[in-house]
């Protein structure tokens, strides 16, 4: 095969429908709209949700509760994740998104306390749980709060 001999694959490109253009293309005069009513004309139709006058589903459903736009999102980080550092290594949010254990850091990110940690460090984060600072410093390591 040549560049000069590639071509879609069948069936998956196809011109788009010309209408309003005579009687002969068979989507001519009212364009394929049908005659009158509220979708044959310029901005015609009903918004999204609208069911026809009907008590619509998001006004029947109960309203409970709110979202905080001040709301703090923190990436979890469990200590049996941090052995795969060297003994005395000092854990920083950047070292933990350029190894690949966290993708991103949201608004921090946090250490908790799952697992066994068996490695000396010093760890640097925006927060820590309480049996996570416990653990580090009983290895002997050191939390920093960033």
């Amino acid at each position: 095969m040549k560049l000069h001999e590639l071509k879609p694959s069948e069936g998956s490109r196809s011109t788009s429908k010309r209408v309003g253009r005579g009687i002969g293309s068979g989507t001519g005069k009212t364009s394929g709209r049908g005659h009158k009513g509220q979708n044959s004309r310029s901005g015609g139709g009903v918004r999204p949700g609208f069911e026809g006058g009907q008590n619509p589903l998001f006004r029947r459903l109960p309203k409970r509760g709110f979202t905080n736009i001040n709301r703090k999102e923190y990436a979890i980080v469990n200590l049996d994740t941090l052995n795969r550092f060297e003994e005395g290594t000092v854990v920083t949010p950047a070292l933990l998104i350029e190894t690949g254990v966290v993708s991103n850091e949201k608004s921090g990110i946090k250490i908790l306390g799952n697992g066994s940690l068996e490695k000396k460090l010093t760890v640097k984060a925006h927060k820590f749980s309480g049996s996570a600072k416990e653990a580090i410093e009983n290895a002997g390591g050191q939390t920093e709060v960033v």
